[in-house]
């Protein structure tokens, strides 16, 4: 966890790592998800071990880190083991609570970054689509989140019973954004007596405190310089604020004679200095706490329903990117039999030139409906072979029987990617590149919610 504060990646410092990231050699695309349970970096790369270096380096960097140390704690995942990762995450299935669903939301902001970026092309805008068309298809076909947990309810779960319930109580919240709004609910819906936000920006804190009041709940908001005024009165304090460096110490907690104090600190980094939690009276619940004891619960059996849709999507996903590399020679090889065709027309009419119109539109039409059904069953079959495991060698096939210039079939993929993205296309990209079918609504959709995945 101490690593994972270090190498988090707050939203004002995003474009700038994005774009040290396509400035690398071997980077053609690049879109990262950090959240409070992950740092994770989906990238398109010229060459695996290139790319990886890339990647480590630029992270290395970020969080001051060795890049030996950084390699110890780092996963990798590539080209279809990366999209079931994307997949099950996108699911719910790797969230420190399984099934929650703030993680759709961090998706697509994530992506929405990196485009506005410029960062990401075809591949990845077709990746994070279908990616979030899974995890909205998780939800909607299984019980995963029939909970609605969260890390926010998780941590106030633990808190209540540290107070023995929060009905009345008073609560400290110190961070506005929406993981602080998702928590306001939440203590809301718990029956809390008062809030108090302490916000850096007044109007953010103020708009959060109306909110409450409208439902209810006494409100009212301070500066952060009135952090010790405000803890001394609480009797829950819940941080969430994304700064870099603590914002909660000792010297702004007071212990003397007092009920006991529990801290939920959602920040990654942390919000609250780790001495904190050794005052008498006090007790921190953290992520590393929460991770800890999350990480016990095993999922049932709406979790591996939601395993068995992952992987039948990841299979067709593969299935069509396989089918997909095939269809440019295709392409190529109906457009050399059209050029054959043509130029045996012409030398018909050199030696024919007395031929009636009729007679040689019809003789044309003729010949082309010969070639069209010669090759019709044979690049049918081939676009089916190819989708299979294994099929990846029938376009080199193509290639070679037909002696197929592999420039021609590589600019036509070209172009045809280029069109398929004007339109929000269905087509995919190379095996070695995580891409997958999709549509930009699936990035309308979805709310922008910080939860377990902040």
């Amino acid at each position: 966890m101490r690593v994972l504060e270090r190498v988090a990646i707050g939203a004002d410092e995003l474009g700038k790592v994005l774009h040290e990231l396509l400035q690398r050699d071997h980077i053609c695309e690049a879109f990262v998800v950090s959240t409070c349970n992950r740092v994770e970096v989906y990238a398109v790369a010229e060459t695996f071990h290139g790319g990886l270096e890339d990647v480590t380096s630029v992270l290395a960097r970020h969080s001051g880190s060795d890049v030996a140390e950084l390699t110890d704690h780092m996963y990798v995942f590539y080209a279809g083991a990366a999209v079931e990762h994307l997949f099950s995450v996108a699911a719910g299935l790797d969230s420190m609570v399984v099934g929650e669903a703030q993680i759709l939301g961090q998706i697509r902001q994530s992506y929405g970054v990196a485009d506005e970026a410029g960062t990401v092309g075809r591949t990845l805008h077709e990746l994070a689509q279908q990616a979030l068309r899974v995890g909205k298809r998780v939800h909607a076909e299984t019980g995963i989140d029939s909970e609605g947990a969260s890390v926010v309810s998780e941590a106030l779960a633990d808190a209540e019973t540290e107070l023995g319930g929060l009905a009345g109580r008073r609560a400290l919240l110190v961070g506005a954004g929406s993981m602080g709004g998702l928590a306001a609910a939440q203590l809301r819906r718990a029956g809390i007596g008062e809030v108090v936000i302490a916000n850096r920006t007044a109007v953010n804190g103020e708009r959060l405190a109306e909110s409450l009041r409208t439902d209810g709940v006494p409100a009212s908001a301070v500066a952060l310089d009135g952090l010790r005024s405000a803890i001394s009165w609480a009797d829950l304090v819940v941080t969430c604020t994304g700064a870099v460096g603590a914002v909660v110490t000792t010297e702004h907690v007071e212990t003397g004679d007092r009920g006991p104090l529990v801290f939920c600190d959602l920040g990654l980094p942390r919000d609250t200095a780790p001495e904190v939690a050794e005052l008498p009276g006090v007790t921190v619940v953290d992520l590393a706490t929460l991770q800890r004891r999350l990480s016990e619960q095993q999922g049932g059996n709406e979790s591996e329903r939601a395993a068995a849709i992952v992987a039948e999507e990841v299979r067709g996903y593969l299935a069509a990117q396989r089918s997909a590399e095939v269809t440019p020679t295709v392409t190529a090889l109906r457009k050399r039999a059209a050029e054959v065709v043509d130029a045996e027309l012409l030398r018909l009419d050199s030696k024919l030139p007395a031929l009636e119109g009729d007679v040689r539109d019809e003789l044309a039409r003729t010949v082309r409906r010969v070639v069209d059904k010669l090759l019709h069953a044979p690049t049918v079959r081939v676009k089916q072979l190819a989708s299979t495991p294994g099929g990846s060698g029938y376009a080199d096939a193509l290639r070679e029987l037909f002696e197929l210039d592999p420039q021609t079939a590589a600019v036509l993929g070209t172009a045809q990617a280029d069109d398929g993205r004007a339109r929000g296309s269905a087509s995919v990209a190379e095996a070695r590149r995580a891409g997958a079918p999709g549509a930009r609504d699936e990035l309308r959709d979805l709310p922008a919610q910080d939860g377990d995945d902040r």
